[in-house]
């Protein structure tokens, strides 16, 4: 089973073929991306990878969580699953008072 892992406080140079890089070192990286701003696609600093298995990513969390790239220390940490949304404002109406 794979798992995911979050990188914060990356050099806003870093690029996805950078990241998986980095991590490959640990072993295989399914998927590496770095998340860009819609607008500018300018870098915001962090990214996510995933990993084969969690032996891999519990060694690639080990080895670099604070350790510098790029002129930065790296947070790598195992990632949270994203919190579902909710919508509305909780009146029914989506929001909207009549």
């Amino acid at each position: 089973m794979s798992a995911k892992i979050y990188v914060g406080n990356l050099s806003f140079s870093t690029e996805n073929e950078g990241l998986e890089s980095l991590f490959s070192q640990y072993g295989k990286v399914v998927s590496a991306r770095v998340i860009t701003d819609r607008e500018t696609g300018r870098s915001r600093g962090f990214g996510f990878i995933e990993m084969s298995n969690s032996d891999e990513a519990a060694a690639a969390i080990e080895a670099l969580n604070n350790t510098e790239h790029d002129g930065r220390n790296l947070r790598v940490n195992e990632a949270e699953d994203k919190p579902k949304r909710s919508f509305g404002g909780g009146n029914g109406g989506g929001g909207r008072r009549y």
